[in-house]
């Protein structure tokens, strides 16, 4: 992934309030190893269930908030993100909606689907026996993942 300033994070949001936007908390960005990451993607640590998602579109960065939902899968099954395809104990996927982008999501309308809870796939498509671990692999993993992404995120634009 390209390096992305706090400035062109802020700016790429499509579906969020100005107050969203007000207190949009920063991750690390000084700490994140951008060459091992397909987005950026993190959880708001003073709201439980805000997230918030930022890839690349078209060589533009582009946001999205998301909001975990607040009942969880049953404990003791197994799930699928369904961006990173990483199977997993169910606990650890969530459902997560994003209000639509502009007008839309003013009334109400959003998109859901069922993501790694901590929104960090690009992780999860590295930790993988090591016979599945080849670079060639984990870029192969990571091209589907945005594919998918991309089409979450230009619906949420549309």
């Amino acid at each position: 992934m390209q390096p992305l300033s706090e400035a062109q994070i802020r700016s790429s949001f499509v579906n969020a309030t100005e107050q969203q936007l007000a207190r949009l908390p920063m991750p690390g960005l000084h700490e994140t190893i951008w060459e091992e990451r397909e987005y950026l993607g993190w959880r708001d640590p003073h709201s439980a269930r805000l997230g918030y998602i930022v890839q690349w579109l078209g060589g533009e960065p582009v946001g999205i908030v998301v909001r975990a939902s607040t009942s969880t899968l049953r404990a003791g099954i197994a799930a699928m993100c369904a961006l990173c395809h990483s199977t997993q104990p169910a606990t650890q996927v969530r459902l997560f909606t994003a209000p639509r982008a502009g007008e839309k999501g003013l009334a109400g309308d959003s998109l859901g689907t069922y993501i790694c809870e901590s929104l960090s796939c690009s992780h999860s498509i590295r930790i993988v026996p090591p016979h599945l671990a080849s670079p060639e692999r984990i870029q192969e993993r990571g091209e589907q993942m945005l594919e998918r992404l991309g089409a979450f995120t230009r619906r949420v634009m549309a």
